[in-house]
């Protein structure tokens, strides 16, 4: 792909968007609102203006998530594609997570059903001319209760095709069975909501003998709070036995999920964001990785992982190019945000991957977690920006915002299955209320934005394009500066600096996460004031002087200031 820079070093900036939900201009936004009420965006809504407008905001890569056919509610039995029981469903448009076809794309995008595959393949050419690379979900762990491919190339055989369903547990089968015992619905619940009724929805799903949920619960019976409308895969690990391993022979499921890589690869996709890759052995990534790269080189790997006694295994043995910040730096930062944490407990869990550096994702939004606007996390957008600059500046490795949280989207109210969590819903049909507003009927101009608004998003740019632009962040070492720095006592511990330093430049970096004003001072050495007296301000370029081995510098409430010396 020429028109998107390949070269080692580049940090990647990565916009999440959920797909169904990014283009969707309809705001009735019913609860447990069908297609047609609430409406839903297609992969034609994603236009060349909208694209270009996410790359002008500072973007490298676009994560299209929820692109693969998935289990829902809604009816496309007259284009050849089965209806999906509504007791084993999470809300109207189903969870992107519970993959019904591999080879397919969702319809809900299409906005010619029968051309689903072609728009999404015309959308991944246009994300490549607007200078995007394109990022798209591999889910290995777990595929939906009534998984059946009609978009298989020839020859391609079904997961369970051949397993042995008379015994619990054979290398090659693809499913866990519980020979003797049927699936049963979780008993509370209630698929469409208290007041809608569906035609399937009778609290029976049809397997027997039934499988293992995706969370590895080996039960008949999953909970309401289970991955109830998923199967776990096999890859070879027996986890009702010790959890022994049989990789030799490869198991059947390894050679599918290879092929099922290799044509999205194929397709011009430049990065797969692998779902749950830790509850996926890690043999299995040490070798489909480097069967993959053998023919794709420069495609990358990103872990959805939680655990970090398990970060360097996933990078160094399994072939990650990626791995998610969560424990450690975005909880560190959301417990200072929210006044649970200081801001050394933040450096701390920042130096703890100091040598795995490059190679971290951060973020303060994705769709897991909930909206910093929210009344569950913060209620006002404005304090997401210093932890923001944090998350995009300490690290070689990319950042990632999530749609909607550059305009203050704050994930108000209930929108059907999750109820009102503080999350933007990955399975209902939803209109997003502020990313509309600058979405303004398709124009993506911003026209229906507030000025506050409007200045949000354009904090969100300077930051977004200072991090990729320069060379301190993209190759420079991290410094804490706590030690360097004056702060007034009631202000200990709510102002976080940091220092990025390269051979060509040093940016030092100060985020006040108080809701007060704050004045404080970094002390340098009087050779250092003498040598280079005057620091640039890396956003305003207004120089700032140094007053004897100090510098003053005022923070205005949840503000921040980069200076550059």
């Amino acid at each position: 792909m020429d028109t998107v820079s390949r070269r080692a070093g580049n940090k990647w900036v990565i916009y999440q968007m959920m797909t169904r939900l990014f283009g969707n201009k309809v705001t009735k936004n019913r609860i447990y609102g069908s297609r047609e009420e609430n409406g839903v965006g297609h992969f034609d809504d994603i236009t060349d203006k909208a694209l270009d407008e996410i790359r002008k905001l500072g973007a490298t890569h676009i994560w299209f998530t929820g692109v693969l056919e998935h289990a829902s509610m809604s009816d496309y039995s007259d284009y050849g594609i089965p209806v999906d029981d509504a007791d084993v469903v999470k809300g109207r448009a189903g969870s992107p997570y519970a993959v019904k076809d591999y080879y397919d794309v969702d319809p809900d995008l299409a906005t010619d059903v029968d051309k689903r595959r072609e728009e999404w393949e015309a959308l991944i050419v246009r994300t490549h001319k607007a200078g995007l690379g394109v990022i798209m979900d591999f889910v290995p762990n777990h595929v939906a209760r009534a998984y059946a491919s009609d978009a298989a190339p020839e020859g391609v055989e079904d997961f369970g095709a051949r397993d042995d369903r008379s015994r619990r547990f054979s290398p090659q089968n693809n499913f866990y069975y519980l020979p003797g015992e049927a699936f049963r619905v979780p008993p509370d619940y209630d698929p469409l909501g208290p007041e809608i009724k569906g035609p399937k929805e009778d609290a029976f799903f049809d397997e027997n003998p039934a499988r293992a949920s995706g969370n590895n619960v080996f039960s008949a019976t999953p909970s309401l709070g289970d991955w109830f409308e998923t199967v776990k895969l096999n890859y070879g690990i027996d986890y009702e036995d010790g959890m022994k391993t049989y990789f030799d022979p490869m198991p059947d499921t390894w050679l599918k999920m290879k092929d099922i890589l290799l044509f999205w690869a194929e397709k011009g996709v430049d990065a797969f964001r692998c779902d749950m890759a830790e509850m996926v052995p890690v043999e299995f990534w040490a070798w489909v990785i480097a069967e993959v790269k053998k023919e794709y080189p420069d495609l990358k790997f990103i872990a959805e992982i939680y655990r970090p006694a398990l970060y360097r295994s996933y990078l160094h043995r399994g072939g990650f190019d990626f791995l998610y910040d969560k424990v450690g730096c975005y909880d560190a930062l959301r417990a200072l945000m929210e006044g649970r944490a200081s801001a050394g407990q933040v450096i701390a869990a920042t130096e703890e991957t100091q040598d795995i550096d490059p190679h971290m994702l951060r973020f303060l939004e994705n769709h897991d977690e909930q909206r910093i606007a929210s009344p569950q996390f913060s209620g006002d957008a404005r304090i997401g920006l210093p932890g923001m600059l944090f998350s995009a500046a300490s690290g070689m490795g990319p950042v990632m915002i999530y749609f909607g949280q550059e305009t203050g989207e704050p994930a108000a109210g209930a929108e059907g299955f999750q109820g009102d969590d503080g999350r933007t819903t990955i399975f209902d049909y939803w209109g997003v209320p502020e990313h509309q507003k600058w979405m303004n009927d398709g124009r993506f101009d911003g026209g229906k934005l507030s000025a506050a608004q409007k200045k949000l998003r354009s904090e969100y740019a300077k930051i977004l394009h200072l991090c990729k632009d320069s060379e301190a962040i993209r190759f420079g070492t991290f410094e804490d500066l706590t030690s360097a720095m004056e702060i007034p006592g009631e202000a200990a511990g709510r102002v976080l600096c940091f220092a990025r330093k390269s051979f060509g430049q040093t940016l030092f970096f100060f985020c006040n996460f108080s809701d007060r004003a704050r004045d404080i001072s970094y002390r340098i050495s009087k050779e250092g004031a003498a040598a280079l007296p005057r620091f640039r301000d890396a956003f305003t370029g207004e120089e700032t002087e140094a007053s004897g081995d100090k510098i003053q510098l005022h923070l205005p409430a949840y503000g921040y200031r980069v200076l550059e010396w």
